[in-house]
């Protein structure tokens, strides 16, 4: 039996092959960072910046990222050829960028800023051929800036293959390749879930954050303002990254220092209205359970997983849970209580939370969200942007002494802080589910099975004699898969937690930029260690809750209670006014007739029917009193066929019905 480990002989040390997909795995376990822009480990690897090359003994320059270890090989990473290659690379790419570095908001964490110092690049050999192009300030989360994209390709695979959607793609070729969403659209015109993924792997300033800071400044400055925060779970465990702290240490106490420094009034936890989150949310699932109706329950806690749903599934929107997100409970409440509690009007209440996410900030601005025209949250900042304005105010963070959260919405039970992990919602609901289906105090409230990393998770319990079956999922494309299943039948279960960020929400791309693929890891214990530090571990054992309940809310998903904590979804087109004309009349007064070809109306046979009515059309001479366009979405997924003819919309269309009736519009 031959024990000997296969190497891999690595600028002169042997490196043991342990199951590494790459050399340039290889490589960073023998302790040397190779520079790479578009290599990214959750992501399929590309090859495209060339960064990575290294001289391999007998095969030459090869991509490291893309070559796989074989034992015996011999690699030099560094030669004064691959020197001046990388040199090059970077030169060239710092020749068709916006060089607008010190105003950038990706400024201390951009690669191309980093590499250039790395490699001694203090003046750029090649003519600058930057031609400035339009920036997109359209949506409520993101910026994007094309001035400052490398082509590495990171945002277009994260979309695609972690999120599975596809918003950005490459468009043009040779100097006018770029990246652009569908029909160089903008981005608020897109199936743009504003996730924020595509800017949490963007190695540059291309995708970033967008910022609502100085917004937050100005309402702290205005006397007539009282200003509050909430704090999310998640931001907890990850804020302190920034300062040079381990990524899961929990620093609430030094936030909340920071927050009363800056001038707000109040300090709030969003795991206060988590704990509410679940018990509206566990009511809901039981009495759907019992009446065996709409199931599985769709958790609806993560904004970007509703919008998706929105597009993609709007027959699943009657399972999705009514309930509010954390975020929005928590406003609803707020705006319920505190102007009295205050002796302040409506009005001067402002609201901002700090979250580890993008979506945050759309989900703040639906129309749902807002009551005689004051939204219930006014301003979300991520864990970036709080961390900037510590920066901003000259707060020496690690200095801090913590300081406690206000109450009484300071006040949560551990399974409201678990809320931020991958599997914490699932677990929050079993531990008040479980209590209150067998009448029996849980001793011991930990439900392990449902915590991991895998991005699909299913778990089976036994409560009381019924069987629960349960899905754990995280990013879209396992979210895609799931809710395929379960629309086919193949897959059945009772409630299904759905996360759009890898991790869940210590994941967000609105947290701490990190390349330390352990962190998403180390957040979640973080999360789970301060559970262990709570008195209470159970969301029906906050004393705060109970009493909302009781002066506040009435019954547990009561009237009051139904009208400040639930809400409902509609199906979104996916895509702004785009229409392809295929008909284009030349008559003064003209029929407009447009076909939806989206995905859920094309698999319902509108493509057959739009081609049988031109067809119709061209035999009967009429295309001259017609305009015949092929849309993407009316918002009517569950009911297409959808065409609409003049001002009249017709749900499952025949060809027979859109000939008649276009007929007699034309003759009318």
């Amino acid at each position: 039996m031959n024990n000997t480990t296969a190497t891999v002989l690595i600028d002169n040390r042997p490196v043991p092959i342990e199951g590494e997909r790459n050399i340039l795995e290889m490589v960073r376990k023998a302790g040397i960072e190779l520079p790479t822009f578009c290599y990214h480990s959750d992501l399929s690897i590309y090859g495209a910046c060339r960064m990575c090359m290294v001289d391999v003994e007998g095969r030459g320059l090869m991509a490291a990222c893309s070559t796989k270890p074989e034992a015996g090989m011999k690699v030099k990473t560094t030669t004064e050829e691959i020197r001046q290659m990388r040199k090059i690379v970077v030169e060239l790419l710092l020749a068709n960028h916006d060089g607008q570095c010190p105003t950038c908001s990706k400024s201390a964490a951009c690669t191309l800023q980093n590499l250039s110092r790395r490699l001694g690049i203090t003046k750029n050999r090649f003519k600058p051929i930057h031609q400035p192009r339009a920036i997109d300030v359209s949506s409520p989360s993101l910026v994007r800036d094309p001035n400052k994209c490398v082509l590495c390709g990171d945002c277009v695979r994260m979309c695609a293959e972690i999120q599975g959607i596809g918003a950005i793609d490459f468009a043009g070729r040779g100097r006018d390749a770029a990246v652009l969403p569908a029909f160089n659209k903008n981005l608020d015109q897109v199936e743009c879930v504003n996730c924020g993924q595509c800017a949490a792997v963007c190695p540059t300033g291309a995708l970033t954050v967008r910022s609502s800071v100085e917004d937050v400044w100005k309402l702290l400055d205005d006397p007539s303002k009282t200003v509050v925060a909430e704090i999310a779970p998640a931001v907890r465990v990850a804020l302190g990254e920034q300062f040079g702290l381990e990524a899961g240490e929990v620093v609430t106490g030094q936030a909340v220092a920071a927050l009363k420094t800056m001038g707000f009034k109040k300090v709030f936890d969003t795991s206060f209205s988590a704990d509410l989150t679940v018990i509206e949310e566990a009511e809901e699932f039981l009495t759907r359970f019992t009446k065996g109706e709409h199931l599985p329950q769709f958790t609806s806690c993560c904004p970007a997983w509703v919008k998706y749903a929105e597009q993609y599934h709007p027959e699943l929107l009657p399972n999705l849970s009514s309930c509010k997100s954390p975020q929005q409970m928590f406003g609803s409440i707020a705006r319920d209580t505190l102007p009295k509690a205050l002796g302040i009007e409506n009005k001067n209440l402002v609201i901002v939370s700090i979250m580890p996410c993008t979506a945050k900030k759309f989900e703040a601005r639906r129309p749902e969200f807002a009551k005689d025209g004051i939204r219930d949250v006014d301003v979300v900042l991520t864990t970036q942007e709080f961390a900037r304005m510590i920066e901003e105010r000259g707060i020496d963070f690690r200095s801090l002494s913590p300081e406690s959260l206000d109450m009484p919405m300071g006040f949560k039970t551990g399974a409201g802080v678990i809320f931020g992990a991958s599997g914490g919602v699932t677990e929050a609901v079993l531990r008040y589910a479980a209590e209150k289906v067998t009448g029996r105090t849980l001793e011991n409230a930990d439900f392990v099975q449902v915590r991991g990393e895998d991005g699909r998770r299913e778990i089976e319990f036994d409560v009381a004699g019924k069987k629960l079956k349960l899905c754990v999922v995280h990013s879209l494309a396992n979210a895609r898969k799931v809710a395929d299943e379960v629309k086919r039948g193949k897959s059945v279960y009772h409630l299904v937690e759905v996360m759009a960020c890898p991790g869940g929400c210590v994941g967000g791309a609105g947290q701490p930029l990190s390349r330390d693929m352990t962190a998403r890891r180390r957040r979640a214990k973080g999360l789970y260690d301060a559970d262990k530090t709570q008195p209470l571990h159970k969301s029906q054992e906050n004393p705060y809750i109970t009493e909302l309940y009781k002066r506040n809310l009435g019954e547990v998903g009561g009237h009051k209670a139904h009208e400040l904590l639930h809400t409902g979804y509609h199906s979104r087109r996916r895509l702004g006014d785009t229409g392809i004309p295929l008909i284009t009349g030349t008559a003064a007064e003209k029929l407009k007739i447009t076909v939806c070809v989206g995905t859920s109306c094309y698999v319902k046979g509108s493509q057959t029917l739009l081609q049988g009515l031109v067809k119709h059309l061209e035999e009967r001479g009429l295309t001259h009193a017609v305009d015949v366009q092929a849309s993407f979405c009316h918002e009517r997924c569950d009911r297409g066929p959808t065409v609409v003819i003049g001002d009249k919309v017709f749900e499952k269309c025949t060809l027979d019905t859109a000939i008649k009736t276009v007929e007699g519009l034309i003759k009318s």
